[in-house]
């Protein structure tokens, strides 16, 4: 083959793979999508520590139980044999035991659209975002300023666009709104007016919930239909670590159980404060407070869908301060991860929280390692999963958009390797050796796995050093930006119908202008 002729077929060989990367494939065709099952865990603990972990935790709550209890509570335990004295509630060992193969395990976190259902069920695994920050990031200069209900609204439409975003858990606080009532109703409408993917958040009080069921049940057309298809979830502190329990957040978690609606226990043990600075210690104590809450929720409405929220934090015990972005936050919540494989029971827990507080470099391989080690913990779903900076205490839109391609990697991970007749590809390798081109560039399989099986950036940089230099050594923040800036700028989804929104806004005190739910000049100047 003379030089022009390898040149046609290079180029013809690229040509063919852009086509087959632009025409139209099915979610069956992505290489990594929402609900892969991943057999291959990494495992931090043996089976003897996994044991040894359940034995001590089971110890925690028979001989020293939960305390701060509220009357509700006592009256839901104490009727299936839990024992309340001296202000504590504790947990025979033989009931835990019992209730543990009663939890439900299959069961569904709804979308508005049903293309974003996520079925909880074994080892299926999804991810979204989460967190109650207080500060948005400016790219351009690094600047913090307080977040806003703006700021949510623009969250939740940003993970409207994102493939391997699966959900859109709150991660902002609107600061301006002091009413504590007002600051959680908006925060579920926001949520809802932004995206059609599974939304969740948290409410401080019943009353606030009350009103957010309300809505929920007019999106639905009815309660009947919300209990069907519950697209809503409640992200509940239940308890203070260490074991105690969080009044205002159980009333809630009855009410929400009582509602069919899905409920995150969250358990916050931060290692060498409010838990132990053993890391399995810290596994135990968060362990036994989950045990306690799935029980508690089965109490007030049994087969409730209830998710074990493993939320183990990391102290840099020189300082106190946490630092979610190290090896030993990835040990910790793989750990836990993967004591909830143990109990075959459906569970969340974060990553890719940076302690960087620009997503620079630091923040990249922060979150790089958590995201590939609690992807293969065992764990359902991966909170916190983009966007999140400076130990929780700041949100980057343009982080958001890059871990977008971080988390696809990590997904890409959890798929595994397929080892099949096909895949071993000897028919392959014979064919191109043998009277063949002697390179796979062209082949037929190359090109029909070139979509299935590999994953691509959509910010990152894979260009030659010159193609790089001559498009302007452009990074990929730079590049984020530029995402962020024109997808707010024109993506404005209609998901609260008008009848219905007239409804709401008739009632209730909601603060986020409609005139800032449609293109308007206040994108991007309003970022700050």
């Amino acid at each position: 083959m003379n030089q022009m002729q390898a040149t046609s077929s290079r180029r013809g060989g690229r040509e063919a793979r852009k086509a087959l990367r632009a025409a139209p494939g099915g979610p069956d065709h992505r290489p990594v999508r929402g609900g892969m099952e991943n057999p291959r865990h990494f495992r931090p603990l043996s089976e003897t520590d996994m044991a040894r972990i359940h034995e001590a935790a089971l110890d925690v709550l028979e001989t020293v139980g939960i305390g701060d209890c509220l009357p509700s509570t006592v009256d839901y335990l104490t009727r299936l044999g839990c024992i309340y004295r001296d202000g504590r509630i504790t947990f025979p060992r033989a009931l835990v035991e019992d209730y543990i193969p009663r939890i439900n395990r299959d069961f569904l976190l709804a979308g508005r659209d049903p293309r974003h259902d996520m079925h909880m069920q074994g080892s299926r695994f999804y991810c979204g975002t989460a967190g109650a920050t207080v500060n948005m990031v400016n790219p351009r200069t690094g600047a913090y300023r307080g977040t806003t209900l703006n700021d949510l609204y623009d969250c939740s439409r940003l993970v409207d666009t994102l493939d391997n975003i699966h959900f859109f858990q709150r991660t902002v606080v609107p600061r301006e709104i002091e009413d504590f009532f007002e600051m959680d109703f908006n925060t579920c409408y926001a949520s809802l007016a932004g995206t059609q993917k599974h939304v969740g958040t948290s409410w401080g009080g019943v009353r606030q919930l009350e009103a957010s069921l309300e809505v929920m049940h007019l999106l639905a057309g009815g309660e009947k239909q919300w209990r069907e298809r519950p697209f809503v979830s409640m992200s509940c502190c239940f308890t203070v670590s260490p074991l105690k329990w969080a009044a205002d957040s159980c009333l809630c978690l009855e009410t929400g159980a009582k509602a069919g609606m899905p409920i995150m226990l969250v358990s916050l043990g931060q290692a060498g404060a409010t838990g132990p600075a053993a890391l399995a210690g810290n596994v135990v104590m968060i362990l036994a407070e989950l045990l306690a809450g799935m029980i508690y929720v089965d109490a007030v409405a049994p087969g409730n869908p209830v998710i074990l929220g493993f939320w183990p934090f990391v102290s840099d015990l020189r300082t106190g301060a946490m630092c979610c972005g190290s090896g030993e936050q990835a040990l910790l919540t793989s750990a836990c991860g993967q004591m909830s494989r143990y109990y075959g029971l459906i569970s969340g827990i974060p990553s890719g929280i940076a302690d960087s507080k620009m997503p620079d470099a630091q923040s990249g391989y922060e979150k790089a390692i958590n995201h590939v080690v609690t992807a293969n913990s065992g764990a359902n779903l991966m909170y916190e999963a983009g966007g999140m900076v400076a130990s929780l205490m700041g949100f980057s839109l343009e982080s958001l958009a890059m871990d977008n391609d971080s988390v696809g990697a990590a997904l890409r991970t959890v798929r595994g390797i397929d080892v099949n007749e096909d895949t071993v590809s000897v028919d392959v390798i014979r064919e191109v050796c043998m009277g063949g081109p002697g390179h796979f560039l062209a082949h037929g399989q190359t090109m029909s796995l070139m979509e299935r099986d590999y994953v691509y950036p959509k910010l990152g940089d894979r260009m030659s050093p010159s193609e790089w230099a001559e498009k302007g050594n452009r990074t990929a923040l730079d590049r984020a930006i530029d995402y962020v800036d024109s997808t707010l700028g024109a993506h404005y989804p209609e998901y609260v119908p008008r009848a219905i929104d007239e409804q709401i806004r008739a009632k209730y005190p909601v603060r986020l202008p409609r005139e800032r739910m449609r293109p308007n000049a206040d994108w991007p100047r309003n970022r700050g």
